[in-house]
């Protein structure tokens, strides 16, 4: 086996990795702030893959195993520069960063599954000293993110991972092979879940994410479903596409508080147990959870996700034939039935202003008409738990609110 050790970060492509935001800095302390260790890397040779390494990104100087996240790219991403932000953040904090690269092809789905399993259980079993199997944590992109439950299933009922802390935190994910409806209904409950979907990808559609979510078998309690909005401050863009992190361009505001806050108190709750941290991870639409820095739109929370996007604007509909749980997309028809019980919404219908009203606290982040397009609407929030909305401009049909506590159907207006 080749071997390397290095005590240094990744020497960056131009552009990968550098933070450039002009509007909000890095958060300076708490959840989603830099840690202080210097990042060592460990690099041995694939033997699926040859020519593209493993890699273990671990705290330098740290003696005895330390918690352990698992990472499984998005098609092509097999370079870890593309995520350097990311599996450095994860090693300054004082965790292990496991990056498998997988061949994009030539190979099956199910060889690409396996590729990653098996660079996940040759790291463990050769780096022992670094990594502490008893509290893990499996994250994925894209096709990573689908499979990313399948193989942290293996990993939980046959290597009997994560006896101390495990979790599973996709993003915008693929479809999801290697796993039944059976294991999902069977899913070891203790696991914690952060699935996160991005307002803006026409990639992956999210009714697969939403499949994955409602059917594994992991307490509303400890697990949340996010929705990550674009938005505009200052004249700067900040994205909510396919590409968020894993992307090649500079870091933002929405990695560090769209993403990395989230997997810091992730970490922090799944293995340490506290509750602090709980709140921001997994805390069903609290303030601390969802808030964004600098008046950016809010994190949307639900624990029962309806994709009202119609499938034709994803590039991979769920509904297409080379998804396993086809079978499992949900249609924007059940939206009736999925309504937060908590809303009421007067008057409904409405000749222009209607007003949302909740028993908690929420915001209005988006109003969507029937065929998944934003429109313009103007907004008052009235009190922490009431909002009026005015849809004056808008033509007769069936619109959705989309809020911070779930998305509520607005009935067709009438001129």
């Amino acid at each position: 086996m080749r071997l390397f050790y290095i005590v240094l970060f990744l020497v960056p492509l131009v552009g990968i990795g550098q933070y450039d935001d002009p509007n909000i800095p890095v958060p300076s302390s708490g959840y989603g702030s830099d840690g202080s260790y210097t990042v060592a890397v460990e690099a041995f040779e694939n033997p699926y893959y040859p020519g593209k390494d493993i890699q273990i990104f671990h705290p330098a100087g740290v003696s005895g195993p330390v918690p352990t996240v698992f990472y499984s790219h998005a098609f092509g991403g097999n370079n870890s520069n593309y995520i350097s932000g990311l599996t450095n953040f994860v090693a300054k904090k004082g965790y292990a960063f496991v990056f498998v690269p997988y061949q994009t092809t030539g190979v099956t789905v199910l060889d690409r599954y396996e590729n990653l399993l098996a660079g996940f259980r040759m790291a463990a079993r050769d780096f022992p000293g670094i990594i502490d199997t008893t509290r893990v944590g499996f994250m994925g992109h894209s096709f990573g993110g689908g499979a990313s439950f399948g193989n942290s299933l293996a990993c939980f009922t046959e290597n009997n991972w994560g006896a101390n802390g495990r979790f599973i935190y996709a993003s915008a994910q693929w479809y999801s092979f290697n796993i039944t409806q059976s294991e999902l209904t069977g899913f070891p409950s203790d696991v914690k879940l952060i699935t996160e979907v991005y307002a803006d990808d026409a990639t992956n559609d999210h009714r697969m994410a939403a499949d994955i979510f409602r059917n594994i078998n992991i307490p509303d309690s400890e697990k949340d479903f996010l929705i990550l909005r674009g938005d505009t401050l200052n004249s700067y863009v900040y994205v909510a596409d396919h590409n968020v992190p894993n992307t090649m361009i500079a870091l933002n505001a929405y990695d560090y508080y769209g993403i990395y806050r989230l997997l810091d108190a992730l970490c922090d709750y799944t293995w340490n147990g506290n509750l602090t941290a709980k709140d921001i991870a997994l805390g069903d639409g609290s303030a601390a959870q969802i808030t964004m820095p600098g008046g950016l739109i809010p994190l949307q929370q639900t624990d029962q996700p309806v994709i009202y996007r119609p499938q034709s604007s994803y590039e991979y509909p769920c509904d297409s034939i080379a998804n396993p749980r086809a079978a499992y997309c949900d249609d924007v028809s059940s939206l009736d039935e999925l309504l937060p019980a908590e809303f009421s919404v007067y008057p409904n219908p409405s000749a222009g202003m209607i007003t949302l009203e909740s028993n908690q606290a929420f915001q209005v982040t988006d109003v969507i008409s029937g065929d998944g397009k934003r429109i313009s609407y103007t907004s008052k929030q009235e009190e922490y738990n009431r909002v009026q909305l005015d849809l004056s401009n808008a033509d007769a049909g069936i619109y959705i609110a989309m809020t911070t506590r779930g998305a509520v159907r607005l009935k067709r207006l009438t001129h």
